[in-house]
């Protein structure tokens, strides 16, 4: 699905270099579909390497979509440039009129605290409640997870005896959900959190889709998949886990190697990457099956369906 973006967002040059296409302005101009819209919420520190990894996973299918980045406004960002949000960002003011067929929320570091301790808490919760009547779907990624979970039917995150990091073996308990088509029975997943979700807090009309004996609930959805909660990292490149090891042993001293992550948990050597292909093609169901068969041409009309009632 070529992605459509602003042709001088950064990652278009690293996304081009590597091979994958990226749609312009002017050339999606020229041609009569309608493109889907995505909107991303950007919680992560290092924007634009998730920017990066998101459009990779978005653009492999073959239909345009245009994605808007969203940052919060109550929360000011340290490792991003002001002018790069101000050029390629918009506020949940300018996008509160709009419907979109689908929304990611990703990650971000602020597990630890209490949900409503994070200083844009209220924002975020503001933007998930404006999901039900404005998207069609949306897919909640990590502690993006956790916060759905908790803001929309008050279910708790649980602190783990230490932290889960690394690369976890995850089954497919449902090999017959539109989301698994393509999957084997089982695959690889990043981790990197310190809390949990509990399969008996889920509401009952939720699924787990895939599971880690070790990681715990990896996938789980609501039945009608307007609502998607990972907890894992599927998005992440070959060395996301990489950077984050490395900053922890300059900050902190600690040298806690990711679990199944460098060849011989080796960290001098290149990082394994064994999630790619299901990372590709779990996004690829998500925007077809989840999104584009299901959501109205004319996404004003999203506010006047039954299921939007909720």
């Amino acid at each position: 699905m070529p992605v459509k973006v602003n042709s001088q967002l950064p990652a278009v040059k690293i996304l081009e270099a590597d091979n994958i296409f990226v749609m312009d302005e002017a050339r999606a101009a020229q041609q009569d579909i309608r493109t889907l819209k995505i909107l991303v919420v950007n919680l992560m520190p290092r924007k634009m390497v998730t920017e990066t990894q998101l459009l990779a996973l978005l653009s492999n299918t073959p239909l345009q979509i245009n994605v808007d980045f969203l940052h919060m406004m109550t929360h000011k960002s340290k490792n991003i440039t002001q002018n790069h949000l101000d050029t390629f960002y918009k506020s949940f003011d300018d996008i509160k009129a709009d419907y979109y067929d689908g929304m990611i929320v990703t990650g971000a570091p602020v597990e630890n605290l209490a949900f409503e301790a994070v200083d844009y808490w209220d924002e975020l919760h503001q933007i998930l409640d404006w999901s039900r009547t404005h998207v069609y779907s949306t897919l909640h990624i990590c502690w993006g997870a956790q916060a759905g979970l908790y803001a929309r039917y008050g279910i708790p995150k649980h602190p783990l005896a230490q932290k889960l990091w690394g690369v976890y073996h995850q089954t497919v308990e449902n090999p017959k959900h539109v989301l698994f088509r393509g999957f084997d029975d089982d695959f690889d997943a990043p981790h990197s959190r310190s809390t949990e979700t509990y399969a008996s807090d889920l509401p009952h009309d939720f699924e787990i889709l895939s599971y880690g004996e070790t990681s715990g609930l990896s996938l789980v959805v609501k039945k009608n998949l307007r609502e998607i909660y990972s907890f894992g990292h599927l998005e992440y490149d070959r060395m996301t886990l990489d950077f984050e090891y490395q900053r922890d042993k300059a900050e902190f001293g600690e040298e806690v190697v990711p679990d199944a992550y460098y060849p011989n948990d080796d960290p001098t050597q290149r990082p394994r990457m064994t999630w790619s292909s299901a990372a590709s093609l779990f996004f690829s169901n998500w925007l077809n099956y989840a999104v584009y068969q299901d959501t109205p041409y004319d996404l004003r009309e999203l506010a006047k369906y039954e299921y939007f009632n909720l």
